[in-house]
């Protein structure tokens, strides 16, 4: 555990505890009435009110608009299957910022369904909770899919033949198992859409806005850190009691009913009912995800001269972009295949290390004495491990620049800043990723290899290395991809020279004129097409059905 823990005090809890100290002491004093202060702002209440009911409100509907296909991949086989798993997933690791940006071109002034029949849905709520729908559509699909695709499906019928009806079977046998895995699918939809940031900044305007975007906004703009402070406290207390209650969550799904391979469960649909939820949940993908994506690449080629690749070529001019760069938009390409390239090595480093700790109590720490004290110390660890997917963005990118200028740390000027707040956010999907595969590893493999004469290093190598090499290819895949698109800290930290995708992307739509938008819609179209190939890649050597990723 030492260089991961070492790792996360150094560059997320040093710069984020920065931060705070700014925002709450004066003259060397703590000054916690601050909080209070705070807290009793109107305006503030109505953030904290609406970053709690959006969150709810897109729980509920991304569960309801959800759950049909998590039924449909856990227990149809049907053509195109791995292909259509793979689409659904790009829009969870493509940026939030693009999110917006795809949403925009399809609800805005100007967009999709503006000029079909004149509706405009942007600068409401309902865009969104729609784009927040289309962005975790993944996790339960995923995370309730991977389990309910293990779940025996002979249990169901059983119930049936003593005379259970198809709902009262579904309730009584399928739905206790499944729970944890629905809870567990809930608690994070909520945490991604409670932290949300790129979509709601976009999209909201100015009438909406989470604690993600106030945190940003008092701190970028009107350099308020006192508030800024207490927001991320709050923040930060509320994804630690979400991460509480995820664990357990986890814990008892580790433990639900897993009897068959998921290969033996699914099975091509059968009769009209089948054959119509299948078809539902096909238009439900056409609809909520592929309409947007495909409205972004239309909106990228429709330039005033007509359909073409004008947008594309004027990336290449810095010029072409109302001096928005000092380089060509063009280059950010460039730097964020760079910088992730570095992030996932960090990632894959620390989080490797990460996910062979949180394997022991699992292995020899169960047959001794101390492993209750060490399952709590791992189980905090899991949690500090998840703690960057909830907590500001923005405020570790602007913890960095006030916390890593000094030697032997002075960092403010080099490049490795932006792969090190993206690696933050790419240990937690390579630890999840691979902590199911470490764990399924028998461990007397590793007490024969010990007997033989192995040392741990050289077992780890020849035991466990070649049985986890796809899971660490899979773990690679969705840490770039995650690297790729985050954008809340890098937005602080990029050079203006060095610009990432989404970083460029907003900057690019921050500029008034059909240029800077076309060229946003071109650049992130190259980015989520990166993405769908990474993923698609990911899904031909993935072989662990179980787990979120």
């Amino acid at each position: 555990m030492a260089l991961p823990v070492a790792f996360f005090a150094l560059f997320f809890a040093y710069p984020v505890v920065a931060i705070v100290g700014r925002g709450l002491k004066a003259d060397g004093d703590w000054q916690f009435g601050r909080i209070g202060t705070v807290l009793s702002r109107p305006d503030i209440l109505d953030v904290l009110w609406f970053t709690t009911w959006q969150a709810l409100a897109s729980t509920a509907l991304t569960l309801l608009i959800a759950l049909p296909g998590a039924y449909v991949f856990a227990r149809f086989d049907f053509p195109g299957k791995q292909l259509l798993r793979a689409v659904v997933t790009v829009p969870f690791v493509l940026p939030t910022v693009v999110v917006g940006t795809a949403f925009l071109a399809l609800l805005g002034r100007g967009g999709f369904l503006d000029g079909l029949w004149g509706v405009r849905l942007d600068t409401t709520v309902w865009a969104i909770l729609l784009a927040h729908v289309f962005f975790n559509y993944a996790v339960v699909v995923r995370t309730v899919g991977g389990l309910w695709s293990q779940l025996d499906p002979r249990q169901e019928e059983a119930a049936r033949v003593l005379g259970a009806g198809r709902f009262a079977a579904w309730r009584r046998v399928t739905l206790p198992a499944l729970a944890p895995a629905v809870a567990a699918a809930a608690l994070m939809v909520f945490l991604f859409t409670f932290t949300s940031f790129g979509a709601v900044q976009i999209l909201g305007g100015p009438a909406y806005s989470t604690l993600e975007v106030e945190i940003y906004r008092q701190t970028a703009q009107l350099l308020d850190l006192p508030t800024a402070a207490v927001l991320t406290l709050v923040q930060f207390a509320a994804v630690a009691g979400i991460l509480a209650v995820h664990a357990w969550t986890v814990r008892r799904r580790e433990t639900a009913l897993r009897l068959v391979d998921p290969a033996q469960t699914a099975r091509p649909p059968r009769g009209a009912g089948q054959r119509a939820l299948l078809g539902g949940v096909l238009l439900t993908v056409l609809l909520l995800i592929v309409v947007p994506l495909g409205v972004l690449v239309e909106r990228s080629l429709d330039t005033s001269g007509g359909y073409g690749f004008g947008f594309y070529r004027a990336l290449q001019s810095a010029d072409a972009s109302g001096s928005t760069f000092l380089v060509p938009p063009l280059d950010a390409i460039g730097n964020s295949l760079r910088y992730a390239l570095v992030a996932t090595l960090i990632a894959l480093a620390i989080g490797g290390l990460a996910a062979a700790a949180l394997t022991i109590p699992h292995s020899r720490l169960r047959s001794s004495g101390r492993y209750l004290h060490a399952g709590r110390l791992v189980r905090g660890f899991d949690a500090l491990l998840m703690l960057p997917l909830g907590v500001s963005a923005v405020t570790v990118g602007f913890g960095f620049l006030i916390t890593l200028d000094k030697p032997p740390l002075d960092l403010r000027t080099s490049w490795i800043l932006v792969p090190l707040a993206q690696a933050l956010v790419g240990v937690p999907f390579v630890v999840r990723t691979m902590l199911p595969v470490l764990r399924a590893v028998d461990d007397r493999l590793r007490e024969a290899a010990a007997v033989l004469g192995a040392s741990p290093l050289r077992a780890c190598r020849e035991v466990d290395l070649p049985l986890v090499r796809r899971a660490v290819l899979v773990a690679a895949g969705f840490a770039f991809a995650v690297s790729l698109g985050e954008f809340g800290a890098t937005v602080f930290i990029a050079r203006p020279d060095n610009p990432t995708l989404p970083v460029a992307v907003a900057r690019l739509l921050g500029r008034s004129g059909e240029l800077n938008y076309g060229q946003a819609m071109a650049l992130s179209t190259i980015l989520m097409l990166t993405c769908a190939v990474s993923l698609l890649v990911l899904e031909r050597i993935r072989t662990d059905r179980s787990g979120e990723f």
